[in-house]
């Protein structure tokens, strides 16, 4: 006969399991806003060009993010809950920009171990990251630079207007692309604004020195 219980005797194991399960979400949670802390200490390290230090805190934040989930590997519920992709999408944005600063390939969801929709949506968020890098290298003598990073923000909107699926599998990829198409696009006029400015400046000092050359 199957084992029965007293209804007492469920509510006490329900009660165990749930008790178990949010000891589980609570550390999910403080290792998720570690993460997302760490990842963002590695964007602003790599704004102000400390990219080994950005390395470290990415290192870091993969370390936790591991931890994660491990600890949820018998808890689906908590690990879709949201919190768990938010934290992958920040580690997306700050390794796919550290990589892209560095002049290095683009890392891939596998290699980073994280779920395909957060690293789409990272790596749109790093390619927006990139209009503040493209602006403080356009202040620079190395426009070379500024053009290398648009180029990189083209082949990421490029890559992910391609994605064309339910904002249910992209985690809203969608309005993300859409977003990333208005910064690429002030970023672009900036760039071509900036190139233009410099090559009518180098045509105007050019003249000038052919019209007050000593005869």
């Amino acid at each position: 006969m199957p084992e029965t219980a007293t209804l007492a005797d469920s509510a006490s194991d329900i009660i165990e399991r749930l008790e178990r399960a949010s000891a589980v979400r609570d550390r999910a949670l403080t290792e998720a806003r570690l993460v997302v802390r760490l990842s963002a200490n590695a964007i602003r390290a790599i704004q102000r060009g400390e990219l080994d230090r950005a390395a470290n805190d990415c290192a870091l934040a993969a370390s936790s993010l591991a931890t994660i989930a491990m600890d949820l590997g018998g808890h689906p519920s908590i690990y879709w809950a949201g919190h768990v992709q938010d934290a992958m999408k920040e580690v997306a944005e700050a390794n796919v920009l550290l990589a892209i600063v560095r002049g290095h390939a683009l890392p891939t969801p596998n290699a980073l171990q994280l779920e395909d929709a957060p690293f789409l949506n990272g790596m749109a968020e790093a390619a927006s990251e990139l209009r503040r890098l493209t602006l403080d290298a356009l202040r620079g003598d190395d426009l070379a630079l500024p053009q290398r990073y648009l180029r990189a923000m083209d082949d990421i909107y490029d890559l992910l207007i391609t994605i064309d699926f339910p904002d249910a599998l992209t985690g809203g990829l969608r309005r993300t692309t859409d977003r990333l198409r208005a910064v690429l696009e002030r970023t672009r006029g900036d760039v071509t604004i900036t190139l233009n400015q410099r090559r009518l400046e180098a045509a105007v000092k050019v003249r000038a020195g052919k019209t007050f050359e000593p005869v």
